[in-house]
């Protein structure tokens, strides 16, 4: 008999989250990740708010599991977010609300989101769902690659103007003409008016230059996962100097040599030479190119080094590191970061990078050994 495309209702309904996400979606494998690391940064999240009469704000663990799902979609903005946390069932289960709680205004939910900028919480999230021993056992404690990527800026290329206001556009209106011919620009000189954070920089020859951030990933070799991440702003050195400092902080106790690879880009002699100071064997791929002088660029990287055959692997394994990239780029969206301050940017990078890694690991947890 064929149905009737009639629209009926009841008195009363009562659905059970639970039984709606079925018991095989990836999402429930991802959830019971990451309520193990949000329960052991209680001690943080109390830190953060202060205890005192008042409206309760909304809690952190929902606020960051909203984040992941943001990110997980490639949700644009939190308005969208908000709205799709109203009528998607699964959305308010992952999350933690019930049928009957009402989504927050996007606004409340960008208030609160800055709060836990002030506590580093990305960086702590993403250190607690390492931490947890089924992943530990899945980490490289010897072997690590590094790279970096341009992130774009949320602010557009006629908002670079002279900091001493030269070039004030006047009446020009909202997207004045504006013309760069024979202008000379550099970071020195002009800034943003729109994100004064952001830097001019082009990544290499023959490309444009654009306004915009770096960030940096630390990856471990064995599985690809990234153990550390960081946004700086873009210049010359900051790949090489982000990585020095992402190795700090992962520092072995025991003293052990570890291994990093890295592209042509960290084959400078003063990194080689500060890698090794830190018992770190630097896996660099050679630049040896010819100058335009025709002269051979001299390498720091030497036989001594390149003869061992954890050279080459290494070199196969850094490519990994782009897959990281690629999918915080197209799936995350943060080709063009939506947000502006290099605080924010780091914060929704190493949440975009949490993700990643949350999305991987129950397929590599299930895996045979």
């Amino acid at each position: 008999m064929r149905g009737q495309d009639e629209r009926t209702g009841s008195l009363f309904s009562y659905v059970d989250l639970e039984r709606r996400v079925g018991r095989g979606h990836p999402l429930r494998a991802i959830r019971e990740i990451a309520n193990g690391a949000l329960s052991s940064l209680n001690g943080e999240f109390e830190a953060l708010y202060a205890h005192r009469l008042g409206r309760p704000s909304i809690p952190p663990e929902r606020l960051l599991r909203a984040m992941l799902l943001q990110a997980f979609y490639g949700i644009r903005s939190e308005r969208q977010l908000m709205e799709r946390i109203e009528y998607d069932l699964l959305f308010r289960w992952f999350v933690g609300l019930g049928v009957d709680d009402a989504a927050w205004d996007h606004s409340s939910f960008t208030t609160n989101r800055e709060r836990l900028l002030e506590g580093e919480i990305a960086a702590k999230f993403l250190a607690a769902v390492l931490a947890q021993p089924k992943v530990k056992r899945l980490l490289s404690s010897d072997h690590f690659s590094v790279d970096g990527t341009l992130l774009e800026a949320w602010a557009s290329i006629k908002s670079f103007r002279r900091k001493d206001g030269g070039d004030d556009p006047g009446d020009g209106g909202r997207n004045g003409e504006r013309d760069f011919h024979g202008e000379k620009r550099s970071n020195e000189t002009h800034a943003s008016t729109t994100d004064p954070q952001a830097r001019l920089y082009r990544k290499g020859n023959g490309q444009p230059a654009r306004l915009c951030y770096l960030g940096h990933v630390l990856m471990e070799n064995r599985h690809g996962l990234a153990i550390a991440g960081t946004v700086t702003q873009a210049s010359g050195t900051a790949e090489r100097e982000a990585a020095l400092d992402l190795l700090d902080k992962r520092r072995s106790r025991t003293g052990r040599r570890v291994t990093l690879g890295a592209d042509k880009a960290y084959d400078v002699k003063d990194f080689a030479t500060e890698l090794r100071r830190r018992k770190v064997t630097p896996h660099v791929t050679r630049d040896d190119h010819l100058t335009k002088t025709g002269k051979r660029r001299t390498s720091a990287i030497d036989r001594r080094t390149t003869r061992h055959p954890g050279y080459n692997v290494s070199q196969r394994s850094r490519k990994r590191i782009e897959e990281i990239f690629g999918w915080i780029k197209s799936s995350a969206g943060l080709s063009k970061v939506k947000l502006r301050g290099r605080a924010r940017v780091d914060a929704a990078f190493t949440l975009a990078v949490t993700a990643y890694n949350l999305i991987r690991i129950p397929k590599l947890l299930e895996a045979p050994a």
